[in-house]
């Protein structure tokens, strides 16, 4: 591993080069790509007994997830166009605009591109701005059709809206992600516990998902610093109140709560952290600081190896995933630990990235699973690699 210290403008070269030769493989794709869930796109589940049989729809996305060959050419599966790979990299614009001075025309004309492409995308049928996932997909406790929105999907796109907003005080941005305030509010169901809700993860479905609700809250904190809204900023803290009372004593949170999803991994614990630093800088509600940190150490002491591998488990390191590694990026600069961050970075780089500028999924303690997925993978890491380069607390 490189002394950073001594060699800080070498390391900052590494991950610069990195970062271009990934924009330029994503803007030849075209932001189009195959996704660790898209099994559900292949023709063969139109077939009528497919269409229907959940366990055989549910078997097939883990199988297809796991296989390190490609076979989706086979099964007749195209390169996705999803709303979260869009909403990714315009993110990362915001951050590649100041690193990238001399590029500003380039990147407000691919800002404008995604974010009109977002307009477009939008899910139909609700009472706010909301978006989806270009496929099916079989959870284990919710069928969702393609472009059905979640709260995750449309705080991920409205997160770089805002961020955009922040930086540009355009009104077509804040206009976005005050109605996507009313699809949170009232498209979605709510799960009371004293006095405190958590937010669905879809309107098919009623699952307590704990980073989920927390971008709900993000949002209405987010669009509540501008407009003053009182109403927005008592529905977050709500929320907000029902994640820290089920926070474990040591700082963790399990991924949700009333099923089996007991586990506790990075970057789901990354997004509740991020989610939740952004809500309190949005309302000044500093009462839950000490929550943050607690949940921040735990974070910190649990999820990285002295080689700055990120773990994907709490209890386990393998696989090294390339969304655990952007968020641990985006999170590790957010709390001002660009150090560690740095050795992520110089790690994935070295370990994970292809030449043709992609990254690969995983990498596996025995093996590489080196399918480049567009928005699991690459977004991602382009938002990622893109934050840390910019040199700023991240607030967006």
């Amino acid at each position: 591993m490189l002394p950073l210290k001594s060699n800080p403008q070498v390391v900052s070269q590494i991950v610069l080069e990195s970062l271009s030769q990934l924009e330029r493989y994503i803007l030849q794709e075209k932001y189009k790509g195959y996704d660790p869930y898209d099994a559900l796109t292949s023709p063969f589940f139109k077939l009528p007994v497919l269409r229907s049989y959940s366990v055989v729809r549910l078997g097939a996305q883990q199988v297809l997830k796991r296989l390190p060959v490609n076979i989706r050419p086979l099964l007749g599966i195209k390169k996705g166009y999803n709303p979260v790979t869009l909403g990714l990299c315009a993110q990362a614009y915001t951050h590649l605009l100041k690193v990238f001075p001399e590029k500003k025309e380039r990147y407000l004309n691919e800002i404008l591109f995604c974010t009109d492409e977002l307009e477009r995308l939008q899910s139909k049928g609700y009472r706010g701005a909301c978006w989806g996932y270009d496929f099916d997909w079989e959870a284990r406790y919710a069928k969702i059709p393609a472009f059905t929105p979640t709260v995750v999907a449309t705080g991920f796109v409205t997160n770089a809206l805002f961020s955009l907003y922040r930086q540009t005080h355009e009104a077509r941005y804040l206009k976005l992600c005050r109605s996507a305030c009313d699809f949170v509010l009232y498209d979605l169901h709510r799960t009371y516990e004293d006095g405190s809700f958590c937010f669905s993860y879809s309107p098919l479905d009623r699952q307590c998902v704990y980073n989920a609700t927390l971008k709900g809250a993000r949002l209405l904190a987010q669009v509540y610093s501008v407009t003053g809204e009182t109403r927005l900023k008592e529905a977050a803290a709500q929320t907000v109140q029902f994640v820290l009372k089920n926070q474990k004593p040591d700082g963790s949170w399990s991924y949700s709560k009333g099923d089996a999803r007991t586990w506790v991994d990075n970057f789901h614990t990354a997004y509740a952290l991020d989610s939740l630093q952004e809500f309190i800088a949005c309302t000044g509600m500093g009462e839950y600081e000490e929550a943050l940190q607690k949940g921040y150490r735990y974070y910190r002491k649990t999820f990285f190896t002295r080689e700055g591998l990120p773990k994907y488990y709490s209890h386990k390191t393998y696989p090294i995933d390339a969304t655990a590694v952007a968020q641990s990026l985006l999170t590790l600069v957010r709390f001002k630990d660009e150090e560690l961050a740095m050795q992520v970075a110089l790690w994935a780089i070295r370990h994970m990235q292809a030449k043709k500028g992609y990254f690969y999924y995983q990498y596996r303690k025995w093996w590489i699973h080196r399918i480049p997925y567009m928005r699991w993978s690459n977004a991602w890491m382009l938002w990622g690699l893109s934050a840390l380069l910019s040199g700023q607390t991240l607030r967006s």
